[in-house]
C-alpha cells in the first residue's frame, strides 16, 4: 500500500506544501503522502471507508516500511501532531467497520510508538479519560479498551506511567467492568492483565481499586459465558495471585459479593453501598476454579490449576481448607488422566501443596485419587518432560508420606503392585532427578501401613533389586577427582546427584530392612492367609525371600558402593544409614548371620568403622552416626563370639557381658587407631565405670581380638602385644581385681597369637600373666581353640606347669563335642583317616615336647572315652607318623603301657571288671608294636607286655570285639617281630596259658556258630572288616604262627637233643585247640564268593599252617563231621587221614578257584596253601597228588591264567603254579609251548622291567624245570633260552623279603605279617612288585 499516493485531491491543493511528503519506491517512483489530506479524510464524515481504509494502509506501510518519514513531517508542528493523533483516537468511535477500526488501531499504536515521546502518550490516555467522562454509555469504547491494550503491549513503560499519574482513569476501568458486555470486558481485562503484569505497579495503585477490582473480577469469573472473557480473566487473577495481600482480599471476598448479572447495572455509588451491607460468608474463589476445571478447554484447565497452585504457595495453611472443602481436590485428580505435560504439571503442583494440609488426608482425598495418580504417573513417566516426571512422583511421596496411619491406601494386593510398577519405571528413569524422587517415593512405600494384605513381598523385593541394581551402575568419582574438585571450586552438578541418589538408596535400603524386620515380628504379616495349606510348604517363605534379597544386596552391591564413596568423601549421614542397614541384617536372617559376619570381619570392617567413627563422631559430634556405629559394631561382635565355630568358642553368659561391656563402652571409644597404644597404656585409676579409661581398655581389648582373629590387623602384633601385657601388669600393680573372663580371654588370645614377632616375656610380667590365668576359676572360659595358644603355654615352662593338662584337655575336647565320637572309628576306617588339622598342630607340638606324650597316655587312662579316644588317635597318629620308633620313645611309653596293664590286671582279678580304657591302650600298644621295626633282642619289659596282654585276652569275654581284636594283632606281631632266640620263650608263655587258649578256642567256636556274621565282600584289604570277621581272622593267624612256631622250635630241640644226646621234649601245650575241617572247607569251597577275603586269606594261612605240620600238632584237636571218630578203612582215606579224599578233592578245587582271583594277599596265600596241600599229600600219597595235578580242570585254570595278560603271566603266583605242576610231574602241561609263552613275555618286558620278586619266581621255575625230566622233552630251542635266561637270572642280585621297609600291613584294627601272605620260594618268599 506503500505505493499510493495518500493525498485527497479534492483539499489538497489548499494544503501547505511542507505537510507534503515524498516517499521513494523502487521500481515505483516516489509517492506522495499528506498530512492534511489524511487529517480531513478521517475527521470527514462523508468520504467512504474504504477511503479511509486505503489511506490508513499507506500510513501503515510508511509507518512499518520507511520509519521516520511521518516522524519528520508531524514534528514541524506540535499542534499538527497533537491534531493527528487526536484524528485517528476519534475514528475508533466514528468508524463502524471492524476491518477499519483494526486499521486506525495499528496506525495509533504504530504512530505512538515512532514519535517515541511521553507527551503524545500522556495526551492520548487524558484523551481517552475524557471520553469515558463524556460518554454515558460504554458501548462504542470496545474499540479504545482494544487500542488501549496493544499500546500497553507496544510500550512498557506505559503501565508504571497510567499506575502514577492516570489513576481516574485505571478507577474509570474498573467501571468499566460493570457494564454487561462481555466482549468489552475481555479487552478492558486485558488491560488490567497488562498493567499488573507490569513490575512495581502494584504498589502505586490504592487499596480501595486493588480490593474493587478484585471484587468485580470474582463476579465476572462467577458469569462469565466468553471463552476470551475467561481466560482474560484468568490471565488477570494469574497477575494479582502474584502478591500475598492480594491473595488476601480474593480468598476473603465472601459470595454474597459476587453479583448475579441483574446487579451489573449498579452505579459507583450503589456497588459500594452493596458491598459494606454484605456480611462475609463462603469465600467463592474456589468453587470459581473448580467450575473452570470442569470445562473442557484443556486452556482454561491449565489456567485454574496454574491459579490454584499460585494462591496456595502463598500460606497453604491458610488457603489450603477452602479449596478441601470446596471438593477442588477431586477434580484434580480427574485432571490427571489427560496427557497434556502442562496440565499434568499443574495439577501435580496443586496437589503438592494440598496435600500440606491435614485436612486433605482426613477428607480421604488422597484414598479416592490414589488410583488415578498411579495411572497418570505411568503415563506421565513415559513423556519426555523429566519435570513432570519428578513432580508427580514427589506428590506421590508426600501422599505416602503423611497419609495417616489409620487409613490404607493400597487394601488389596493390585493396587500395591500398579504403585510399585510406576515407582520402579521411576527408578529405571535415566535422569537422576527423577530417578532420585523415585527412590524417596520407594522409601515411602515401604512403610508398613502402607502394604497390602498379603504383603507383595515380590514386589518389594523387585523394586529394592532395581534401586541397588541402579546404584551399581552410577559412576562413583575416584578419591583423585575428588581432590582435583576440591583444588578448584565446587564437586560437579553430576557427582552431587550422584550422592544424592546413592543416599537416598540408603535410606530406602534402610527403609526396606525395618519392614522386613516388622514383619518378621507379626505373623499375621509373615504368612499370607490366602494361601492355601497344601501349598504353604512348597517353594521358600516369601518374606524369608526378601531377606535373603535384601541380604545378597547388601553384600553384593551395597558394601562395595558405599566403601568405595567413603574412600573419596565420607559422609556421616550416608554411614549412618548404611551402619544402620548393616545392623539389621544380623535382625533379619540369624541362621546366615555368623558367614556374612566372618566376611565383614575378615575384609576390614572394624578399622572402617572405627576410622570413621573417630573422624565424624570425635568431640560428641554426630551422636546419631555414633550410636548406628556403635550399634553395628556390637552386633557383629556379638555374633562373631557367640557362633558355633572352633575359633570362636564363648559360653553365654560370657558372651551377654561382653555385649554389655561393648555397649557402655564403644559410644566413648571415637580415637584413631594410631592413638589406641597410648590409651591401651594409660594407668587410669581404680574406679570402672561405662566410661572409664579401663572399661575402655577391655572394650579395645575385645575388638582387637575380634579383629586379628578374622584377619583385620588394627595394630601390629609387637604392638599389641607389648599393649596387653602393659595392661594386664597395670591391672595387678593397681591391686585391681582381675579382669572379666571375657576380657582375659581376649588378652591371652593376642598375647598367644602375637609372640612370635614380639620379644620373649621375662620373669616378672610371666608372673603377672600366671597369676590373672590362674584367678579364673574356670580355664575352659578363657580358653581359645587356636595353635598360637598351644605354643605360647608350652614355650614358657612356667605356663606349662600350670596349664598343660587343662590346655590339652580343652584341646583335646574341641572336636568331640562337634563331632559324636560314635562316628569317628567307622569314619577312620571307612573313609581312610582324614587330613585333621588340630592333631597336626598337636603333633608338631608333641615332637618339640615329648613329655606331653605322658600327658596324652595319661588322658587314655584317666579320662572319659570320648576324651580318651581323641588322645589315643592323637598318639596313633604320631606313632604312625614316625619312620621307626626310636627306643627314647619305647623307653617312654612301654614302662607306663606296663603299669596301666598290671593295674587292669588287678582290677580284673579283683572282680571290679575291665575298664574303657583298656580297648584304647591295647590300640595303643598294638600300634606301637606295628610301627616298630624288628629287633634284635628282647628285654624284659616287652616279656612282661606280652604276658599281661595274654592274661588279659584269657579274662575277656568272647563277645569283646573291641578289646581281643588287638590284644591278638598285638600277640601275633609279637611272634613275628621278635628274634628267632626269643619267639621260643614267647610261643612257651602263650601256649602254657589256658586261659588264651580257652579264648582262641571260643572265637573259633563263635565264628562257627554264626557264619553269617564274617561275610562281607571286600575287593582290596585296605576295605573295612566288621568286627567280628577281623576277630576271626586274627585269631586264626594267631594260631596259625603258634603252631608253625610250635612245630619249627620243637623241631629244632629235638635236632639239638639228638646232637647232644639229651631226652627230647615238645613246648608244652596245656590247652589245645579244637578246629573243624569241615568248616573251613566250607567256607573255602561254598562261600568264597561272599566271605571277605582277608577271611578267606586268614583261613588259607591257618589250614597251610595244619598242612606244613602234617595236621599233627600237640595246639590242635583236629575234627570234622563223621570223619572225626574212627579211622577209615580206605587205604587211601586212612593215609590222608584226618584230611580224607573227599576233602582233599575240594580243597583242590576251591584252591584252583580262588587263584582266579585279583586280590594280591589272597592269591598269594592261596598258591602258597596249594604247595602245603600237595605237599602233605605227596608226604602221604604221592599217588594222590599226582592225580591231583593231572586233572583236566588243571589244564582249564592253567590255560586262563597263560592267556589274561603278560602281567598276569608273570605274576609270583602264577610261576609259583607253574613250579607246583612241574615238580609233582602233572601231565596235563604241555611244557614246550606254555614255557616258550613265558620266554617270550620275558623277552618282551625285560628282565631290568621284572620285579625282585618275579625274578625269584622265574628263577625256581627255571630250576626246577633243570632237575626235572618232562614227557616230551622240550625242543633244544626252549631248552637254550631257559639256560640263557637262568644265567641272566643269575647275576641280578638276590632278594630277601625279610628286609623289606614294613612287614605290618594294617587293615583298620587288624594288623596282617606280610611274610604270612607273600609267595614262598625255597626258603624266600616272592610277591609281584
Amino acid at each position: 500500500m506503500t505505493s499510493v499516493d495518500v493525498v485527497y485531491e479534492q483539499f489538497h491543493f489548499r494544503h501547505d506544501p511542507r505537510w507534503c511528503g515524498g516517499v521513494d519506491h523502487p521500481g515505483n517512483g516516489r509517492r506522495i503522502i499528506c498530512v492534511a489530506c489524511v487529517i480531513e479524510i478521517m475527521e470527514s464524515d462523508t468520504i467512504a471507508s474504504v477511503r479511509k481504509s486505503v489511506a490508513l494502509s499507506g500510513i501503515s506501510g510508511i509507518l512499518k516500511n520507511k520509519p521516520g518519514t511521518l516522524k519528520e513531517l508531524l514534528q514541524q508542528d506540535q499542534r499538527v501532531c497533537l491534531h493527528f493523533t487526536a484524528s485517528l483516537l476519534r475514528m475508533l468511535h466514528t468508524v463502524m467497520d471492524p476491518a477499519t477500526l483494526e486499521q486506525a488501531i495499528q496506525v495509533l499504536v504504530q504512530l505512538l510508538v515512532e514519535l517515541q515521546s511521553e507527551q503524545y502518550v500522556q495526551f492520548i490516555l487524558n484523551e481517552i479519560h475524557i471520553q469515558l467522562c463524556d460518554q454515558s454509555s460504554l458501548k462504542c469504547f470496545l474499540p479504545t479498551f482494544t487500542f488501549l491494550g496493544k499500546l500497553l503491549d507496544a510500550v512498557p513503560a506505559l503501565p508504571q506511567s497510567l499506575s502514577s499519574n492516570h489513576m481516574p482513569l485505571l478507577e474509570r476501568l474498573c467501571s468499566a467492568l460493570l457494564y454487561p458486555d462481555e466482549v468489552l470486558k475481555a479487552s478492558v481485562f486485558y488491560v488490567w492483565q497488562r498493567v499488573w503484569g507490569a513490575s512495581g505497579v502494584a504498589q502505586y495503585l490504592p487499596t480501595p481499586l486493588r480490593d474493587r477490582l478484585c471484587t468485580l473480577l470474582l463476579q465476572t469469573l462467577a458469569n462469565t459465558c466468553s471463552p476470551l472473557l475467561t481466560i482474560n480473566c484468568l490471565g488477570v487473577l494469574k497477575e494479582l495471585v502474584k502478591l500475598s495481600e492480594v491473595v488476601s482480599v480474593l480468598m476473603n471476598r465472601p459470595c454474597d459479593l459476587v453479583l448475579s448479572d441483574v446487579d451489573l447495572g449498579l452505579d459507583l455509588h450503589q456497588e459500594a453501598q452493596s458491598i459494606s451491607q454484605v456480611s462475609p460468608e463462603l469465600c467463592p474463589l474456589p468453587l470459581i476454579l473448580k467450575k473452570l476445571l470442569l470445562s473442557g478447554d484443556e486452556t482454561l484447565q491449565v489456567a485454574s490449576a496454574q491459579c490454584t497452585a499460585a494462591i496456595l504457595v502463598h500460606s497453604p495453611s491458610q488457603y489450603c481448607t477452602p479449596f478441601i472443602q470446596a471438593d477442588v481436590p477431586e477434580f484434580l485428580f480427574e485432571r490427571l488422566s489427560c496427557g497434556s505435560e502442562v496440565l499434568l504439571w499443574s495439577v501435580y503442583s496443586c496437589l503438592l501443596l494440598l496435600t500440606e494440609e491435614p485436612l486433605f488426608f482426613s477428607k480421604y482425598h488422597s484414598v479416592y485419587g490414589i488410583e488415578s495418580l498411579v495411572r497418570s504417573l505411568k503415563e506421565a513417566l513415559r513423556l519426555t518432560n523429566q519435570e513432570v516426571q519428578r513432580q508427580g512422583l514427589l506428590l506421590l511421596t508426600e501422599v505416602l508420606e503423611k497419609q495417616p496411619v489409620g487409613v490404607r491406601l493400597f487394601p488389596s494386593g493390585p493396587g500395591f503392585v500398579a504403585v510399585a510398577e510406576a515407582v520402579l519405571s521411576g527408578v529405571s528413569s535415566p535422569c537422576l532427578k527423577v530417578a532420585t524422587q523415585a527412590v524417596q517415593a520407594a522409601t515411602a512405600l515401604l512403610r508398613v501401613d502402607h502394604q497390602s494384605n498379603p504383603v507383595q513381598y515380590r514386589e518389594l523385593a523387585k523394586l529394592v533389586e532395581a534401586i541397588i541394581h541402579r546404584c551399581s551402575e552410577l559412576h562413583i568419582p575416584t578419591s583423585s577427582r575428588r581432590r582435583g574438585s576440591l583444588k578448584g571450586t565446587e564437586p560437579s552438578s553430576q557427582d552431587s546427584r550422584v550422592e544424592g541418589f546413592l543416599l537416598q538408596g540408603l535410606v530406602c535400603f534402610l527403609a526396606a530392612g525395618r519392614l522386613a524386620e516388622h514383619c518378621s515380628s507379626e505373623p499375621g504379616l509373615k504368612e499370607n492367609v490366602f494361601t492355601a495349606p497344601s501349598q504353604q510348604s512348597q517353594g521358600p517363605d516369601a518374606l524369608e525371600s526378601l531377606c535373603l534379597c535384601l541380604l545378597c544386596c547388601c553384600d553384593t552391591v551395597c558394601i562395595p558402593i558405599v566403601t568405595k564413596q567413603c574412600e573419596s568423601a565420607p559422609s556421616a549421614q550416608m554411614l549412618q544409614h548404611f551402619f544402620s542397614i548393616l545392623s539389621y541384617q544380623f535382625t533379619l536372617l540369624p541362621s546366615l548371620m555368623p558367614s556374612f559376619a566372618v566376611k565383614l570381619a575378615s575384609s576390614g570392617f572394624f578399622r572402617f568403622a572405627l576410622e570413621h567413627k573417630a573422624v565424624f563422631c570425635a568431640g560428641n559430634r554426630n551422636p546419631s552416626l555414633n550410636a548406628a556405629c556403635c550399634g553395628f559394631l556390637q552386633k557383629l561382635s556379638v555374633c562373631l563370639l557367640s557362633q558355633s565355630d572352633p575359633a570362636a568358642r564363648i559360653y553365654p553368659q560370657d558372651c551377654e557381658e561382653m555385649e554389655a561391656m561393648l555397649k557402655s563402652g564403644l559410644p566413648f571409644l571415637c580415637c584413631h587407631l594410631c592413638e589406641w597404644p597410648s590409651l591401651l597404656c594409660e594407668a587410669p585409676g581404680p574406679l570402672c565405670n561405662a566410661a572409664s579409661p579401663r572399661a575402655i581398655q577391655y572394650c579395645q581389648l575385645i575388638l582387637l581380638h575380634l579383629g586379628l582373629q578374622h584377619g583385620d590387623r588394627l595394630l601390629p602384633d609387637s604392638t599389641v602385644f607389648s599393649c596387653v601385657v602393659t595392661l594386664l601388669c597395670s591391672v595387678q600393680e593397681q591391686g585391681e581385681s582381675s579382669p572379666p573372663p571375657s576380657v582375659l580371654r581376649s588378652a591371652f588370645y593376642l598375647l598367644s597369637v602375637t609372640q612370635d614377632k614380639s620379644p620373649k616375656l621375662d620373669r616378672v610380667p610371666l608372673q603377672y600373666i600366671t597369676t590373672a590365668l590362674s584367678s579364673i576359676p574356670s580355664f575352659s572360659s578363657i580358653y581359645t581353640h587356636h595353635p598360637p595358644l598351644l605354643h605360647f603355654i608350652f614355650h614358657y615352662p612356667e605356663l606349662a606347669n600350670h596349664f598343660a593338662p587343662q590346655v590339652l584337655e580343652l584341646w583335646l575336647s574341641q572336636r568331640f563335642k562337634s563331632t559324636p565320637q560314635s562316628d569317628t572309628h567307622s569314619e577312620k576306617t571307612e573313609q581312610g583317616p582324614e587330613p585333621d588339622q588340630d592333631i597336626t598342630n598337636l603333633l608338631a607340638l608333641l615332637v618339640k615336647n615329648p613329655n606331653v606324650i605322658l600327658t596324652l597316655l595319661g588322658f587314655v587312662c584317666t579320662r572319659e572315652a570320648p576324651l580318651a579316644e581323641r588322645a589315643v588317635e592323637v598318639l596313633e597318629r604320631f606313632l604312625l607318623g614316625w619312620q621307626g620308633c626310636e627306643a627314647s620313645l619305647g623307653a617312654l611309653l612301654r614302662p607306663t603301657l606296663l603299669q596301666v596293664l598290671q593295674q587292669v590286671n588287678l582290677e580284673s582279678s579283683q572282680g571290679t571288671g575291665v575298664g574303657v580304657s583298656l580297648r584304647l591302650v591295647l590300640r595303643l600298644l598294638c600300634l606301637m608294636q606295628t610301627s616298630s621295626p624288628t629287633e634284635d633282642c628282647m628285654d624284659g619289659i616287652h616279656f612282661k607286655l606280652l604276658y599281661q596282654v595274654s592274661n588279659l585276652a584269657g579274662k575277656l569275654k568272647a563277645s569283646d570285639t573291641e578289646c581281643l581284636l588287638p590284644a591278638f594283632s598285638y600277640m601275633y606281631c609279637c611272634l613275628h617281630q621278635y628274634p628267632p632266640l626269643c619267639t621260643d620263650t614267647a610261643v612257651s608263655m602263650l601256649l602254657c596259658n589256658t586261659g588264651l587258649m580257652d579264648q582262641l578256642q571260643a572265637t573259633l567256636h563263635l565264628s562257627s556258630l554264626s557264619p553269617s556274621l564274617s561275610p562281607s565282600l571286600s575287593p582290596s584289604p585296605s576295605s573295612s572288616l566288621s568286627g567280628l570277621s577281623a576277630l576271626l581272622c586274627s585269631s586264626q593267624l594267631l594260631l596259625s604262627s603258634l603252631i608253625t612256631l610250635q612245630h619249627t622250635h620243637s623241631t629244632q630241640r629235638k635236632e639239638c637233643c639228638q646232637i647232644s644226646s639229651i631226652p627230647f621234649g615238645f613246648l608244652q601245650v596245656h590247652r589245645s585247640v579244637s578246629l573243624n575241617l569241615d568248616s573251613i572247607v566250607q567256607t573255602l569251597f561254598f562261600r568264597k564268593k561272599t566271605a571277605d577275603s582277608l577271611l578267606l586269606a586268614s583261613s588259607l594261612r591257618l589250614l597251610q599252617a595244619v598242612l606244613d605240620v602234617d595236621m599233627e600238632s600237640p595246639v590242635l584237636c583236629l575234627g570234622g563231621g563223621h570223619s572225626s571218630g574212627k579211622r577209615p578203612l580206605g587205604d587211601t582215606d586212612s593215609s590222608l587221614y584226618p584230611l580224607g579224599s573227599h576233602r582233599a578233592q575240594c580243597l583242590i578245587t576251591a584252591l584252583y578257584s580262588l587263584l582266579l582271583q585279583k586280590q594280591e594277599l589272597l592269591l598269594n596265600v592261596t598258591v602258597n596253601c596249594l604247595g602245603s596241600l600237595l605237599g602233605f599229600l605227596k608226604r602221604r600219597s604221592q599217588s594222590t597228588a599226582q592225580h591231583a595235578v593231572c586233572q583236566p580242570w588243571t589244564r582249564l585254570l592253567l590255560d586262563t591264567l597263560l592267556n589274561s595278560g603278560d602281567s598276569c603271566l608273570l605274576h609270583p603266583a602264577t610261576l609259583s603254579l607253574l613250579t607246583l605242576l612241574l615238580r609233582y610231574g602233572s601231565s596235563v602241561v604241555v611244557w614246550d609251548p606254555d614255557l616258550c609263552q613265558v620266554l617270550e613275555v620275558v623277552d618282551r618286558r625285560g628282565l631290568k622291567e621284572l620285579g625282585a620278586n618275579t625274578a625269584q619266581a622265574l628263577r625256581q621255575l627255571l630250576t626246577q624245570l633243570q632237575c626235572s625230566v618232562i614227557h616230551p622233552p622240550l625242543t633244544e630251542n626252549i631248552r637254550l633260552r631257559a639256560d640263557t635266561l637262568m644265567k641272566s637270572l643269575s647275576s641280578l642280585p638276590p632278594t630277601d623279603v625279610h628286609n623289606l621297609p614294613t612287614s605290618i600291613l594294617r587293615v583298620g584294627e587288624l594288623a596282617v605279617c606280610l611274610s604270612d601272605f607273600t609267595v614262598k620260594t625255597h626258603g624266600r618268599t616272592a610277591s609281584q612288585s
